[in-house]
């Protein structure tokens, strides 16, 4: 017992000790730090610096100047069995960019091309801010989507089929770097793409390249996968505008047809086409030919059909005849209606404005997707960029170096149309 008192009693003068120690020091102005190992120099030890009590209270501080809110979410989607295991098929993944203060009446849908994602809109592939930051800034709430079966919104070859993908060759040829291939007039006139030509080594096009994706092979299951999802994502957000590019033009018709109401544009940045056939370039004095025996558009802008008037029961109701001349120099001789000529009077109550690239493939044949257009009552508008001064643009518009410019075109066409 009095062992176990002294011990007791030696454990509290050393507490005392310590504690007596560490007032001195405290007293001196040194704050306590780390425990000092046994035989480690005293100035070795760090210390920190004395705290004052208005430093301990700060709050952060709030960030100045405009906040971009962003969220995402999936629009459609249902359960399907397969095998053993259930899954979502049919799911399109929606990114939103909202500014602080919203000041403009509808916002924009930014729908991508073949072989993209929605990353297209996001940024460029030079690490500039893309067209979602450009419209944010311009007041529009805005929402960049993947289309169904593609990136974000989940690939599943075991329910959608086969895949495909598009090669670095392919890309330079007519979207990259043109003017290193020649394939067709315009193509000696691209300058924009960041960093000189568009081919491998071009830091610019590896970053593009690494963002590209397997696409749906089937292009008819593709535009009947999208389709509803799109119209899915205005019966849920409202009136908007529709801006696409390439290949998804072919959404943008459909759902403007389906949804006049709730599509308050269409801007079709370089729209797939010519209407009813495909065409691939080979350069020299015939640069063009046709590519297939079949129709790749069978309601000459989309696969799927459109409200024709008088009404189209099938696809060879359309009667289609080319054109025995090109309207022009560097331009394809087109496929449009012949006798009876319909019209497409749901789709006339939507504005829309097909916008073309100086230095694109589509400088070959837009004027084809205009003039057939014009020839069903549609009457678009038409922006070239060239007639803006927005010279040297390929396809990749969003991508380019004057990116934001061409943006700032589109945004003022809008301002102009829509109210």
């Amino acid at each position: 017992m009095a062992g176990s008192r002294i011990a007791r009693g030696a454990l509290t003068a050393l507490l005392a000790a310590r504690t007596g120690m560490l007032a001195g020091l405290l007293g001196a102005g040194v704050a306590p730090g780390p425990v000092r190992a046994q035989g480690m120099p005293r100035e070795a030890v760090p210390a920190r610096p004395p705290e004052r009590a208005a430093d301990a209270a700060k709050a952060p501080e709030t960030v100045s100047g405009p906040v971009t809110r962003a969220a995402y979410f999936y629009i459609g989607g249902r359960y399907q069995k397969l095998g053993d295991k259930t899954v979502m098929v049919g799911q399109m993944f929606v990114q939103s960019r909202t500014p602080a203060k919203v000041t403009q009446p509808y916002p924009v849908i930014m729908v991508h091309g073949l072989s993209q994602t929605g990353v297209n809109f996001l940024a460029t592939a030079d690490g500039r801010p893309g067209w979602a930051q450009r419209f944010v800034e311009k007041g529009y709430q805005v929402y960049v989507v993947d289309q169904v079966g593609r990136g974000r919104s989940g690939t599943n070859p075991e329910v959608y089929g086969p895949y495909d993908r598009l090669g670095t060759r392919q890309l330079e040829r007519i979207y990259t770097a043109p003017e290193v291939y020649d394939l067709f007039p315009q193509a000696k006139l691209h300058t924009q793409w960041p960093g000189g030509s568009g081919v491998q080594g071009n830091p610019s096009f590896d970053q593009f390249y690494a963002s590209q994706v397997p696409y749906l092979a089937n292009s008819q299951q593709t535009e009947e996968l999208v389709d509803p999802a799109l119209i899915a994502l205005l019966d849920k957000i409202g009136p908007a505008v529709v801006l696409t590019h390439g290949q998804s033009a072919l959404f943008g018709w459909a759902v403007s047809d389906a949804r006049p109401d709730l599509v308050k544009a269409h801007v079709a940045v370089e729209p797939n086409g010519p209407p009813f056939f495909d065409v691939q370039f080979r350069g020299g004095k015939d640069f063009w030919e046709k590519s297939g025996d079949g129709r790749a558009r069978a309601y000459g802008l989309t696969r799927v059909p459109l409200t024709f008037e008088p009404p189209v029961k099938a696809p060879e109701d359309l009667v289609v005849t080319q054109q025995a001349k090109a309207a022009g120099e560097g331009r394809i001789r087109c496929w449009l209606q012949g006798d009876p000529v319909r019209s497409l009077p749901v789709l006339a109550r939507v504005p829309a404005v097909v916008v073309t690239a100086e230095a694109s493939f589509h400088a070959t044949y837009d004027e084809c997707t205009i003039a057939f257009l014009n020839q069903a009552g549609v009457r678009p508008d038409t922006i070239r960029l060239a007639d803006r001064g927005l010279r040297g643009n390929g396809n990749l518009v969003m991508l380019e170096s004057n990116s934001d410019a061409v943006a700032d075109a589109l945004v003022a066409w809008l301002a102009g149309r829509v109210k």
